[in-house]
């Protein structure tokens, strides 16, 4: 099972790793998990992707609040 720190890690690595490509990239790896029949790890990369999406809206958001 992840954990909340876990997840804000992996988001912040993809988004390093893949700019803006990283909630795809978790994306693909929950339906790989997935399709192999590894929930857990499904539900893990889905909430990776999540973070990712939440955390670009949130830099959305803060960019308007400044513009």
């Amino acid at each position: 099972m992840s954990t909340l720190k876990d997840t804000e890690l992996m988001a912040v690595v993809l988004e390093g790793r893949h700019g803006v490509f990283a909630a795809e990239v978790a994306e693909f790896f929950s339906l790989l998990h997935r399709q192999l029949g590894d929930a857990g790890r499904s539900k893990a990369w889905g909430g990776v992707a999540r973070t990712v999406r939440r955390r670009e809206s949130d830099r959305m958001l803060a960019h308007e609040h400044y513009c």
